[in-house]
């Protein structure tokens, strides 16, 4: 039997809001309701899916979005706004003291989890000098308050409570909406036993942060120190709507529900709530005024129960304050009026960014691709590479920077892009439209073409080369990163600087040391002539036209068969002459003798087999160069037969 409408709606919208689409679930579950009303079981995924659109939102559970309320500006691990910020070397920034927890074992990247010291084990955290120089030039009295604020911290640790709590209140006349400032403020004051306090505190986080979870937890303890126990009750339930697994909410919420329990059976006095003031905090990541781990309290409380209410508060909460999945998270604009430009607390007007403050100290342009090294100084990428083709320490404070030499991965530092891309979108995009012209002159393969002047190469045989000399560096570099993957190799030259003829090289692999040298397994391609000698950045190049060989048609090309033929064979038996442990280096290094060819012609640079035994035969360069520009193959193969006769007279000698 068919399923009723109602039911076939239903199943329709728990199949969405599973999805995700909440809009679209939103009508079915109303289209559903017309044809029978709707229990609360049948709201389950509903529920779930609201509170996901809410933690995406807003970032529930106790994490929330990176730099909660601060943008770019906040602390991917403690949400608040980033104090001595360490940028990572996969590119993540955050507080020193955020990833000094855990030390001295390496700290992971929140983000990524990758470790910052590479594998390697821990290093010393140096802070981001740009980085902080911006800050404290952009939001001075936010910095001087996040410094109020560790100062705090260690004064509550040291159990100075009114010292710290002096400290918090300089703090917040500083950045009155900072909702962290307030949320730790809250809880010195529960500490103190100054409960109308804390409850004013926590209260105004909440404003500040309606759905960050901390800012609830508080606002419930100061509530449960005032014996409004039921009030209480609502602020830890909605926690767990919001984190269902956050032990420490789901523990004072047993406590609240206990003592309320008891007030409604056996009608006495005020709640006792000595003690529920000094729970411990939400999260990891902001261990700042109570330092404790979460407690598990062992109510006889049943977790049915709490489970229920909490279902029941996620859909009055819900219901009561839908949220707009339309609307984007509020994030730090200098003087744009918006929330956080606002909150950031006197902030220097989006206006007044300097385009010289992101600069790169070392081409004095724009930062592209900013790099952020160990030791705390930022660059372009690619000046940053150009110098450790040179030498591997800091161009600024001399560190070395060997590290970054052999891990060869240099990860952009994203806060850095953001701030460039968020205050300077009109320079960025000139500054991307230089890179993007210079990556297509270099991409080139006719003019400015890069060359290797080195040795002999020829088409299609295998070319293995040591690169450490740094103008080779930048050279071998730039060919992987056009995508072209080729280059030019030619002969010195006393005169020119380098020959005339060369062959095209194209890259196979490259296998980097630690030390910045590399090996490059490249193998010829075409051949060409040299047009115009030039130079760019320390290493050769040239304006070239490439190489054919002339096809040839009728007697012609049947003579060229039988010629062909002949000094192949002649050529085969002369390699098999050779003493064996000199073959087993000839293949070692150049494989094993090509096949013939069945059509001579088919490729513009003959057959293979002519350039593999041109590599190997013991000829001088000058004696091989006037292969590379003979364009008839006829004439290529009369040279080789002279050159295999001659040696083969030599021998019988």
């Amino acid at each position: 039997m068919r399923s009723p409408a109602w039911q076939e709606l239903l199943r329709r919208a728990e199949a969405l809001a599973r999805g995700g689409k909440l809009p679209e679930a939103l009508r079915l579950y109303q289209l559903a309701s017309r044809h029978r009303q709707l229990r609360a079981e049948q709201l389950g995924e509903l529920v779930a899916c609201l509170a996901r659109s809410v933690r995406g939102a807003e970032g529930g559970g106790g994490g929330g979005p990176p730099g909660r309320g601060w943008g770019v500006f906040g602390c991917r691990k403690c949400q608040a706004f980033l104090h001595e910020p360490v940028s990572l070397l996969c590119g993540h920034t955050f507080c020193k003291r955020c990833l000094e927890r855990g030390r001295p074992r390496a700290a992971a990247c929140g983000l990524c989890r990758e470790e910052e010291g590479g594998g390697g084990g821990a290093r010393r955290l140096r802070v981001n000098v740009l980085l902080s120089s911006l800050l404290a030039k952009w939001c001075p009295r936010q910095v001087k308050a996040s410094q109020l604020r560790h100062d705090g911290n260690r004064l509550y640790k040291r159990k100075k409570l009114h010292a710290a709590l002096q400290k918090y209140n300089e703090a917040v006349s500083l950045a009155p909406n900072d909702h962290l400032l307030y949320s730790n403020r809250s809880q010195i004051n529960s500490t103190l036993n100054c409960c109308e306090e804390a409850l004013h505190d926590a209260e105004m986080a909440c404003r500040l942060q309606p759905y960050w979870l901390k800012g609830h937890l508080r606002k419930g303890q100061a509530l449960a120190n005032l014996g409004k126990t039921e009030e209480a009750l609502h602020e830890f339930l909605f926690c767990l709507a919001v984190d269902v697994g956050n032990r420490t909410a789901k523990s004072e919420a047993q406590r609240a529900n206990v003592e309320q329990n008891k007030s409604l059976t056996e009608e006495r006095k005020e709640v006792d709530c000595g003690g529920l003031g000094k729970s411990a905090p939400v999260t990891e990541s902001e261990k700042d005024v109570a330092g404790d781990e979460d407690r598990s309290a062992s109510v006889p409380e049943s977790a049915l129960l709490i489970s229920e209410k909490c279902q029941l508060l996620k859909r009055k909460r819900y219901s009561e304050e839908p949220p707009d999945a339309n609307v984007p998270s509020k994030i730090v604009k200098r003087d744009l009026n918006d929330e956080n430009g606002s909150r950031a607390g006197n902030c220097v007007l989006f206006e007044c960014v300097d385009p010289s403050d992101l600069e790169c100290s070392l081409c004095m342009r724009l930062f592209y691709e900013p790099i952020t090294t160990p030791c705390g100084h930022t660059f372009c990428l690619k000046c940053l590479e150009r110098c450790l083709d040179h030498n591997p320490k800091c161009p600024l404070c001399k560190e070395g920077l060997s590290e970054c030499l052999a891990m060869r991965k240099h990860c952009k530092n994203v806060l850095m892009e953001e701030l460039i891309a968020k205050y300077l979108p009109d320079e960025l995009t000139e500054r991307r439209k230089l890179h993007e012209e210079e990556i297509a002159e270099l991409s080139n393969l006719n003019k400015n073409v890069p060359i290797f002047v080195c040795t002999m190469a020829y088409p299609t045989v295998p070319c293995p080369l040591h690169i450490f000399e740094p103008c080779y560096r930048l050279m071998i570099r730039r060919c992987m990163e056009t995508g072209t993957k080729q280059f030019g190799m030619c002969i010195g030259d006393p005169v020119k600087g380098f020959a005339d003829y060369g062959c095209m090289l194209e890259i196979r692999n490259v296998e980097f040391f630690a030390d910045g040298r590399s090996v490059v397994d490249s193998i010829g391609k075409r051949r060409f002539k040299v047009i115009q000698h030039s130079q760019r950045d320390g290493y050769n190049t040239a304006d070239i036209e490439y190489i054919e060989d002339h096809t040839v048609q009728g007697e012609e090309y049947a003579e060229l068969i039988v010629l062909h033929d002949s000094v192949y064979d002649q050529a085969y038996m002369w390699f098999n002459s050779l003493k064996p442990a000199l073959k087993s280096r000839i293949l070692n290094h150049f494989g094993p003798m090509p096949a013939k060819d069945l059509e001579l012609q088919a490729n513009p640079n003959g057959p293979a087999w002519c350039w593999w035994i041109l590599a190997v035969l013991p000829l001088e360069s000058r004696a091989q160069l006037p292969f590379l520009a003979m364009t008839s193959l006829k004439e290529r193969l009369d040279a080789i037969q002279r050159i295999l006769t001659f040696m083969s007279r030599a021998r019988s000698r």
